[in-house]
């Protein structure tokens, strides 16, 4: 089976969706607490590129953190990808990788796709 890796948050029914549904498929996932353990710049930009997308993509706009650090008129996606280091509630979730790609768990099916 191939090396899967979920950035993960226990809190969010999203997250533990997607979860759920790798161990239903006997997937046994590398599971990344990303709010314990931020990604690095480096690993955040690795999997935008997987994802296809920009960084504000990836942030949750909702955030009151996002709103106090007045992102949303924030231009530079290198200060985007550092605020959402910094502070990685920022980061979408979760984030299923598996061979050189990534999906948001958002909607589940598109997990079901990338491990399909």
């Amino acid at each position: 089976m191939a090396n899967v890796t979920i950035w993960h948050n226990p809190r969010c029914s999203k997250s533990r969706d997607s979860f759920k549904l790798l161990e239903e498929k006997g997937i046994d996932a590398e599971v990344v607490k990303y709010l314990d353990t931020p990604p690095t710049k480096e690993e955040l930009k690795e999997v935008l590129k997987m994802l296809g997308i920009a960084p504000r993509e990836l942030m949750r706009t909702k955030e009151e953190i996002y709103k106090t650090l007045h992102l949303a008129e924030e231009t530079d996606d290198e200060k985007l990808i550092e605020a959402m280091v910094e502070n990685p509630k920022l980061i979408e979730r979760p984030i299923v990788i598996k061979d050189g790609k990534a999906v948001i768990g958002r909607p589940l099916e598109k997990v079901v796709e990338l491990i399909s």
